[in-house]
């Protein structure tokens, strides 16, 4: 299939990293748009509406190419955690996460904005936490950066640590659902003369 060029609309080598390893060709375009919270969206919406901003700021530049963005969450109950400004905020966030089951829900969005084209889906993936006590919170925070992570953690980086287990895509809570984003990319338009995909929430 001649799919069109592959854009990720993120600076993030964890999202990076997993396109890489599943073969992907794509050149990167990170956007500078602030991520939206807003404490009406459940975090499946939130998380979807940051994606579709940031793949459609960037398809304006590069509208032949086909845009991927994604935003990624952590939910526990009907609060939602981004990614924290600060390290009293990790360390906050991470004791309300210990010894509690979460979830994980990564918003991606695919646009090819010169043939109209849009997909929208998202992934979510129960994450189990360790009891955690603020000493063993401190010594994970001492060895990894939490700023740029939503819920103050990264599954890859010492996620031994403090996770018990995983129900679902573990890519998923790395940054990107790769199992649904080959599937997607698989049935991809690539022709005028398809109709446009559905978008899909």
């Amino acid at each position: 299939m001649n799919r069109p060029h592959l854009i990720l609309a993120s600076s993030s080598p964890r999202r990076q990293e997993l396109l890489r390893r599943a073969g992907l060709a794509f050149d990167v375009m990170a956007t500078d748009l602030p991520e939206r919270e807003d404490e009406v969206l459940t975090g499946r919406e939130l998380a979807l509406l940051n994606a579709h901003r940031k793949a459609r700021f960037v398809a304006r530049k590069a509208p032949q190419s086909l845009v991927l963005a994604a935003d990624t969450v952590v939910c526990l109950g009907p609060t939602t955690y981004g990614k924290p400004r600060n390290l009293n905020e990790a360390v906050r966030m991470l004791g309300e996460l210990a010894g509690r089951t979460h979830q994980v829900i990564t918003g991606v969005a695919l646009v090819q904005r010169a043939r109209g084209h849009e997909r929208l889906f998202a992934e979510v993936t129960d994450v189990v936490f360790r009891p955690l006590t603020r000493a063993e919170i401190l010594a994970y925070l001492d060895r990894v950066n939490p700023l740029d992570k939503a819920g103050a953690y990264g599954i890859q980086e010492k996620g031994e640590a403090i996770v018990a287990a995983i129900h679902g895509s573990f890519s998923n809570v790395v940054g990107l659902p790769m199992e649904r984003l080959l599937a997607e990319l698989a049935q991809w338009p690539d022709s005028e003369g398809l109709r446009s995909a559905t978008v899909q929430v």
